[in-house]
C-alpha cells in the first residue's frame, strides 16, 4: 500500500529476547559497534572479578576497555569506581576487537557448559526466539500446550510449563537460559518465579505484554523484560531520529552526538559528563569518524558516543541542547 517500513512486532521481540542470550562463561558477547568501537557485554559469574570494585578490576588500565556500565537483574547502573562486582553482574563493554578478545582470554572459562535454551511458548514469539538461536547455533527446546503450534521448530516438548515433569523433559536443569513468552502477563510472572525457585543462578528473559508490568516480572525474577510497547515505540523512534543508534535493553541506548561546544578542549575528567548527566562516555569520534584518545583535549567537530538509560540521556540533552 506504499509503506516505507513494515513492523513485526512478534519477530521484533522475539530476535530481540534471543540477543540477549549469552553464555555464563565469562566471554564477551557482541551486542553492536559503532564504526570501529565494539559494544559487549560479559557475565562475571564464575570469574575472578566478583567481589572487585570496578576500581580495583582496572579493566581500562589493563585491558583498553571501557566499561560503560552494569546491569543487574535487569537493573542499569552508570557504574561508580566503588560499584561492587557480584556474580549477578553484566559488565557493558566498549573496545576494538583485539581488546575484547585479550579480556576473553583473560576471564573467559572453557569448563562451562554451553547454552541450552528453554523457550516457553511457542507462538510467534516464541518461534521467532528458535529461529534467531538456530542462526546463532545456540541448542534451545520449546515448551506449548497447543500440538502443532510451535510448527517448524527443532524440538518441540508438548504440555504445561507449570508441570515440573515438562520442563524437566525439555530440560530446564542443564538449561543455562529461560525465555519466558506467553501473551499473559500473570502468567508470566508466575512462571519466571517458578523458574526463578527451580534454578537460582539461571538467567529469565521474559515478555510483558504491558509495560506496566515489567518492574512485578523484575521483582518475580527476571533478568531482562521485554514488551511491545516499549520495543515498537523504541524501533519507530529510531527511525525518525537518527542519533540512536544502539537499544541495549528495555529503555537503555548507545548514541552518538557532537560535541557540545562548552565540552571541546576539555578532557572527559574535567567535562565530568557521568556525574552531571547519568550518561557514560565510551568513545570519542574525530572529525574523520575514527576513535581518538578519550585521554586528551574533546575535539571541535567530533562525536561523543554514550550509554544510559532514557533519562540520563534526556538529562544531557537539557543540559547540552543539540543544534539542528
Amino acid at each position: 500500500a506504499g509503506c516505507t517500513e513494515v513492523l513485526q512486532l512478534g519477530q521484533l521481540l522475539g530476535r530481540a529476547m534471543a540477543r540477549r542470550i549469552f553464555g555464563r562463561d565469562g566471554r564477551t558477547h557482541v551486542v553492536g559497534e559503532v564504526g570501529s568501537l565494539i559494544i559487549a557485554e560479559a557475565a562475571a559469574a564464575h570469574t575472578r572479578l566478583v567481589g572487585q570494585t570496578l576500581r580495583q578490576a582496572r579493566l581500562r588500565e589493563k585491558h583498553g576497555i571501557t566499561v560503560g556500565g552494569i546491569l543487574e537483574r535487569g537493573r542499569f547502573q552508570a557504574g561508580a569506581p566503588d560499584t561492587e562486582i557480584t556474580d549477578h553482574t553484566v559488565l557493558l563493554l566498549a573496545g576494538t576487537r583485539p581488546q575484547l578478545h585479550d579480556y576473553d582470554v583473560t576471564f573467559g572459562r572453557d569448563t562451562i557448559a554451553a547454552a541450552f535454551v528453554v523457550i516457553i511458548g511457542g507462538g510467534r514469539v516464541g518461534r521467532a526466539a528458535a529461529d534467531a538461536l538456530s542462526e546463532r547455533g545456540i541448542d534451545h527446546a520449546i515448551v506449548e500446550k497447543v500440538q502443532g503450534r510451535a510448527h517448524g521448530a527443532s524440538r518441540v516438548v508438548v504440555g504445561d510449563a507449570a508441570d515440573l515433569d515438562v520442563l524437566r523433559e525439555a530440560g530446564i536443569e542443564d538449561a543455562s537460559s529461560v525465555i519466558v513468552t506467553t501473551h499473559q502477563d500473570d502468567v508470566n510472572v508466575y512462571l519466571t518465579l517458578y523458574c526463578r525457585r527451580l534454578r537460582p543462578n539461571m538467567l529469565i528473559l521474559s515478555r510483558s505484554s504491558l509495560e506496566r508490568n515489567t518492574t512485578t516480572l523484575h521483582r518475580a525474577g527476571a533478568d531482562f523484560v521485554l514488551s511491545y510497547e516499549s520495543l515498537g515505540a523504541h524501533v519507530v523512534f529510531n527511525m525518525l531520529r537518527r542519533s540512536r543508534l544502539l537499544l541495549l535493553s528495555e529503555g537503555l541506548d548507545v548514541f552518538t552526538v557532537p560535541i557540545p561546544a562548552p565540552l571541546v578542549g576539555r578532557t572527559l575528567v574535567e567535562a565530568n559528563v557521568r556525574a552531571d548527566t547519568g550518561c557514560n562516555v565510551i568513545g570519542v569520534q574525530g572529525t574523520n569518524g575514527d576513535l581518538v584518545d578519550a585521554a586528551l583535549a574533546l575535539p571541535g567537530n567530533g562525536r561523543l558516543i554514550l550509554i544510559g538509560d532514557l533519562a540520563a540521556e534526556q538529562c544531557f540533552l537539557d543540559r547540552y541542547p543539540q543544534v539542528a
